[in-house]
């Protein structure tokens, strides 16, 4: 890619539609436009910026390809930052596709997969941590994880890191300023200044990176698993909370095998909605495989629910795994109690036990409620807004926090000779938090961040 290059690309989503987007971008984006659109008015280049115009795109032959409208932007106030025009034609695979054909004979490339957004960061329109909330917020699978997406465009996050880089900048700064001191006289107020520094940095760091968990779980899903014994009801538990049948059941014990993963909305959080094959032995290598897989699934848990059969009661299998699961993540759902006079007692260290039947009403309701509770309690007040939501940003406050512990121990030697080794330290913490916002970057992180966007945005 060159700063010269003109990219285009179809912007929408394939597939049949009310209208179609195809998006171009670089400085010779008037004069393609000039060549392909036809309209009674004057030509896209003598038009004024943030103004539309009706007309149609035609061929080099000026045949008719498509009835559009054009919508003029010009730099730097554009989302790239260029000279910039989006064409709105009808929607469907084959229009768009004439059109976007017709551009690049024009003179335009076929934009590579992010590359307009990556245009805005160099640019300056973007940080990489405002890029990166944009793919956020196309992938948002609830409400909250597209608030908490449109808190990091708005740049919640990035002025987070900016004042820590900003800050410990000025730490190293005066750290290195010490160095002019003639020795023994340095006063020893100012290395406790620089210290207290540090350790308020190093705080406003773990914060931050307490909130992680909840990002990952507003972007990837919190992983539920729905665990038990063979013929407990898992499945039907899945296919009676999402309301149709992903699972198939059978009396027949050992019919899941493998894990079922759907995902789920549940009062704005995503979840991902894992059906297991059921705890016990066997003998059998593709049920073992299962089983295995199960267990694996459950240590991750952000959520378990544990059925276990009313008419049974829980067994001696029951209790050898219950005693393996983590209290505060468990829900025990007592199934099929519309079989049972006495709904039967279970000896867990965890007051979340409901009782349910799943041909019955009020059928899954009490699970969910169940599973809100323990959600609402495990997410943190305001991680919408301050979540650090990727896991390139967590690695790189681990990192910084890294250097930062390194360089307080420095500091608090109290000797001369530290300083410089101190002063590294946070250079190379500082050169790690840049790559977060972009303040430091080369071209294999761009590569890495915006090779996972779709192309046309």
């Amino acid at each position: 890619m060159t700063e010269l290059d003109t990219i285009a690309a179809i912007a929408t989503a394939p597939g049949e539609a009310g209208i179609a987007v195809v998006r171009i971008s670089g400085p010779a984006t008037y004069r393609i436009a000039d060549a392909v659109f036809r309209s009674r008015g004057t030509a896209p280049s003598a038009r004024p910026p943030f103004t539309f115009a009706y007309g149609e795109i035609v061929d080099a032959e000026a045949r008719r390809i498509d009835d559009v409208l054009m919508l003029f932007m010009r730099a730097p106030r554009s989302y790239t930052g260029e000279d910039q025009v989006e064409i709105q034609g009808h929607g469907g695979t084959i229009s768009c596709q004439r059109i976007l054909r017709r551009i690049l004979d024009a003179g335009a490339r076929l934009a590579h997969p992010g590359e307009f957004t990556q245009r805005a960061f160099l640019n300056g329109r973007l940080d990489l941590v405002q890029a990166e909330a944009v793919l956020d917020l196309i992938k948002a699978r609830s409400e909250r994880a597209a608030r908490a997406a449109v808190e990091q465009l708005a740049g919640t996050m990035s002025t987070e890191l900016d004042t820590l880089y900003d800050t410990t900048l000025a730490v190293h700064a005066d750290l290195e300023a010490t160095l002019d001191f003639p020795e023994d006289e340095l006063p020893e107020a100012v290395m406790d200044d620089i210290e207290c520094r540090l350790a308020a940095v190093r705080t406003r760091v773990e914060t931050l990176l307490t909130t992680w968990e909840d990002g990952r779980r507003l972007r990837d899903g919190a992983l539920i698993v729905i665990a038990g014994r063979p013929n407990v009801g898992k499945s039907t538990l899945l296919n009676t909370l999402l309301g149709h049948n992903r699972a198939i059941v059978s009396p027949t014990p050992g019919t899941t095998r493998d894990t079922i993963e759907e995902g789920y909305t549940l009062n704005g959080i995503p979840l991902r909605l894992v059906d297991t094959a059921g705890l016990r032995s066997t003998t059998d290598t593709i049920e073992q495989e299962g089983i295995r897989r199960s267990r694996s699934l459950v240590e991750q848990a952000d959520g378990i629910l544990y059925l276990i059969d009313a008419t049974t009661g829980p067994t001696a299998d029951d209790h050898t795994t219950l005693a393996q699961l983590d209290p505060e993540k468990t829900i025990i759902v007592i199934n099929k109690i519309d079989t049972v006079e006495t709904c039967p007692s279970v000896e867990f260290h965890t007051t979340k036990v409901v009782s349910v039947s799943m041909v019955a009403p009020p059928y899954a309701a009490p699970v969910r409620d169940a599973l809100a509770d323990l959600l609402h309690t495990s997410y943190r007040q305001g991680a919408d807004q301050q979540a650090v939501i990727a896991e390139r940003h967590r690695a790189i406050l681990v990192e910084f926090q890294r250097q930062l512990d390194a360089a307080a121990e420095r500091v608090a030697v109290r000797r001369d000779d530290q300083i410089p080794l101190a002063g590294a330290h946070l250079r190379d913490g500082l050169e790690a938090l840049g790559t977060a916002t972009g303040r430091v970057y080369h071209q294999e992180l761009l590569n890495a961040i915006f090779s996972r966007f779709c192309i046309g945005k």
